[in-house]
Protein backbone atom coordinates (compact mmCIF):
# COMPACT_ATOMS: atom_id res chain seq x y z
CA UNK A 1 0.00 0.00 0.00
CA UNK A 2 1.23 3.43 -1.29
CA UNK A 3 2.05 5.83 2.18
CA UNK A 4 0.41 9.58 1.57
CA UNK A 5 4.02 11.11 1.04
CA UNK A 6 4.02 8.37 -2.46
CA UNK A 7 -0.10 9.49 -3.56
CA UNK A 8 0.92 13.56 -3.19
CA UNK A 9 4.04 12.79 -5.60
CA UNK A 10 2.04 10.81 -8.06
CA UNK A 11 -0.15 13.87 -7.80
CA UNK A 12 2.33 16.54 -8.05
CA UNK A 13 3.89 15.68 -11.41
CA UNK A 14 -0.33 16.22 -12.82
CA UNK A 15 -0.43 19.47 -11.18
CA UNK A 16 2.81 20.68 -12.42
CA UNK A 17 1.89 19.68 -16.17
CA UNK A 18 -2.19 20.51 -15.91
CA UNK A 19 -3.44 23.28 -17.68
CA UNK A 20 -4.13 26.94 -16.36
CA UNK A 21 -6.97 25.63 -14.79
CA UNK A 22 -6.91 22.17 -14.92
CA UNK A 23 -4.95 21.55 -11.45
CA UNK A 24 -6.13 18.16 -9.50
CA UNK A 25 -6.69 18.22 -6.06
CA UNK A 26 -4.25 16.74 -3.85
CA UNK A 27 -7.19 15.25 -1.12
CA UNK A 28 -6.36 11.20 -1.05
CA UNK A 29 -9.28 10.49 0.73
CA UNK A 30 -7.25 10.72 4.18
CA UNK A 31 -8.92 13.38 5.78
CA UNK A 32 -7.25 13.44 9.36
CA UNK A 33 -5.41 16.68 10.71
CA UNK A 34 -2.68 16.39 13.32
CA UNK A 35 -2.67 18.20 16.14
CA UNK A 36 1.17 18.84 16.22
CA UNK A 37 1.56 19.94 12.40
CA UNK A 38 -1.77 21.23 11.94
CA UNK A 39 -1.71 20.09 8.39
CA UNK A 40 -4.04 17.07 7.07
CA UNK A 41 -1.68 13.48 7.34
CA UNK A 42 -3.31 13.04 3.65
CA UNK A 43 -2.58 16.09 1.82
CA UNK A 44 -0.29 18.03 3.83
CA UNK A 45 -2.28 21.38 3.68
CA UNK A 46 -4.07 23.29 6.53
CA UNK A 47 -7.54 23.92 6.83
CA UNK A 48 -7.55 26.94 5.15
CA UNK A 49 -6.05 25.88 2.67
CA UNK A 50 -8.59 23.08 1.94
CA UNK A 51 -11.37 25.30 2.54
CA UNK A 52 -10.39 27.62 -0.16
CA UNK A 53 -9.18 25.57 -2.56
CA UNK A 54 -12.25 25.53 -4.80
CA UNK A 55 -12.56 28.73 -4.89
CA UNK A 56 -8.69 29.40 -6.42
CA UNK A 57 -7.17 30.01 -9.50
CA UNK A 58 -4.72 27.71 -11.35
CA UNK A 59 -1.94 29.38 -9.93
CA UNK A 60 -2.95 29.70 -6.18
CA UNK A 61 -3.80 25.59 -7.04
CA UNK A 62 -0.17 24.96 -7.97
CA UNK A 63 1.49 27.91 -5.06
CA UNK A 64 -0.32 25.18 -2.90
CA UNK A 65 1.05 21.88 -4.68
CA UNK A 66 4.61 23.29 -4.04
CA UNK A 67 3.77 23.94 -0.80
CA UNK A 68 2.20 20.75 0.04
CA UNK A 69 5.76 19.26 -1.90
CA UNK A 70 7.80 20.94 0.53
CA UNK A 71 5.81 19.72 3.63
CA UNK A 72 6.24 16.86 2.20
CA UNK A 73 10.17 16.23 2.07
CA UNK A 74 9.97 16.34 -1.96
CA UNK A 75 11.39 18.91 -2.69
CA UNK A 76 13.98 21.53 -0.56
CA UNK A 77 11.84 24.33 0.87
Amino acid sequence: MKSAIDLIADCAESARAGGQNDVPSPCISVCRMSPVSGLCEGCFRTLEEIAGWSRMDGEGKRAIWLLIEQRAGLVPT
